[in-house]
């Protein structure tokens, strides 16, 4: 199958890239043209995207997108730039073409910043950051057009993905936990969701390969939530070490994220969050879509997977 890609160089599109090099030929659509890369059967750019180069490919995988930015340094304009406007003209030039099928990679972030009890997918939009609010401007852009006869559009929204290569918070745990510093959160009871980026790409080709599987909005998540606390523990074994955790105050812990926020220091308030709290997302409409029980890769195995990749880099 021809496969139009955008986000091809990020974590996400690279890892898909090169875990479907064997069955799929990819086209790449990127901000400038990518001639080395070897797994690319074409690159053009975004200004010089046309239905001509959509025409050829049965499959869009919209992946480019600014990502949220922890520090809060953005523009707030820039997101709407690039996770709404551009997606607007693919999208646009995907209703023209011959192209089957639309994936957009939406996030949960588009609906809700904060999560009290399980996520659906039919909770009403109420996002807080300009990364959120760009996500779900897209969105309802991509909701409010007709479909043609036989296309489809998904909107996937994935929690936080994971995965050999991986940066971010995952990262954060995996240095203290190597260098011997017991975490300092364990205080914090919570549960949150994570994805694998071998269960998106099983996801990802389920779709594609099944012309059954109806257009729709679904949440990507790992089948069971973790808490932090319980990461560390897997983070410890992947290491071999016994893990360290250390319930310091919750009250000086969120004291020490607000003067991080000011001071610019790795912990602020965002990043806190980001650790301690619950954010537990229900990915049971995307396995009744695909008929199964469970998604291949079970939460624990997957984390292991990309703490063993922190280790060999």
């Amino acid at each position: 199958m021809e496969i139009a890609i955008t986000g091809h160089t990020g974590f996400v599109g690279n890892y898909l890239l090169q875990a479907n090099a064997g069955q799929h030929l990819f086209h790449g659509i990127a901000r400038t043209k990518d001639h080395n890369n070897p797994l690319l059967q074409s690159c053009t750019t975004w200004e010089q995207l046309s239905v001509a180069d959509l025409d050829k490919v049965t499959a869009v995988l919209h992946l480019a997108g600014k990502a949220h930015d922890l520090k809060n340094t953005s523009n707030a304009e820039a997101y709407f730039l690039v996770n709404r406007d551009l997606t607007i003209k693919i999208f646009d030039l995907f209703l023209q073409s011959n192209a089957r099928d639309f994936i957009y990679f939406s996030s949960v972030k588009a609906v809700a910043d904060k999560v009290e009890g399980i996520l659906q997918e039919d909770v009403h939009p109420a996002p807080v950051t300009a990364y959120g609010q760009s996500k779900q401007e897209a969105e309802a852009y991509l909701l409010s057009k007709p479909l043609p006869a036989g296309k489809r559009l998904f909107i996937f929204r994935p929690c936080m993905i994971h995965g050999p290569g991986n940066k971010g918070n995952l990262n954060l745990l995996y240095g203290f936990v190597k260098k011997g510093i017991p975490y300092p959160l364990a205080a914090f009871r919570n549960k949150r969701s994570f994805l694998s980026v071998d269960n998106l790409s099983y996801i990802v080709n389920r779709v594609i390969s099944d012309e059954s599987i109806t257009s729709g909005v679904y949440n990507l998540a790992d089948d069971e939530s973790l808490s932090t606390n319980e990461v560390v523990h897997i983070i410890s074994g992947t290491l071999q070490k016994k893990p360290r955790l250390l319930a310091l105050q919750a009250g000086l812990v969120k004291a020490m994220a607000r003067v991080g926020d000011v001071m610019k220091l790795p912990l602020n308030t965002e990043r806190l969050n980001k650790l301690t709290e619950s954010y537990i997302v229900s990915n049971n409409k995307i396995r009744k879509a695909l008929g199964i029980s469970a998604l291949p890769v079970n939460v624990a195995e997957g984390l292991r997977k990309t703490i063993a990749s922190f280790s060999q880099s």
